[in-house]
């Protein structure tokens, strides 16, 4: 791995949100895992100091606008190890969600997108709770 880099390994039990195996993205090498563009995104998220870059949108259910895209692209690109990592690359990033319906793209707001819960939820995932602001809150320890 290179130095500076990052790569978050899937938490065990307690403390934090959690989410089910197919949220994270298998390696080249067995054992490890990688985070994908839209769990990174939901971090941000749940972050206070990130509030500044990332944010729900008020009153839309699963809605969120990136105040500061080169900030969401050099903060993805330094947890991905790709130094070169611009809001265009990680915007057709983006873009491959919308086939999947992981997320879109909120018409005539921009940088402004929207998450389908649905599709990312499972109801075998009952730790995750979604509430109607669209935020996930963070889980007592216990689990």
């Amino acid at each position: 791995m290179k130095a500076g880099c990052s790569i978050v390994e899937k938490p065990e039990g307690g403390g934090g949100y959690q989410f089910p195996d197919w949220a994270y993205k298998t390696e080249s090498s067995p054992g490890s895992r990688q985070i994908q563009l839209w769990h990174f995104i939901l971090e941000l998220l749940q972050k206070e100091e990130f509030r500044h870059v990332i944010a729900w949108q008020q009153g839309e259910y699963g809605e969120f606008v990136i105040k500061d895209p080169d900030e969401v692209a050099r903060l993805w690109g330094r947890r991905k190890c790709k130094p070169q990592m611009n809001y265009d690359k990680l915007s057709r990033a983006l873009r491959y969600y919308y086939n999947k319906r992981i997320l879109h793209k909120t018409k005539g707001k921009r940088f402004t997108y929207k998450f389908n819960f649905n599709k990312l939820v499972m109801p075998n995932y009952p730790f995750i709770n979604i509430r109607s602001s669209g935020k996930i809150p963070m889980m007592e320890s216990g689990f």
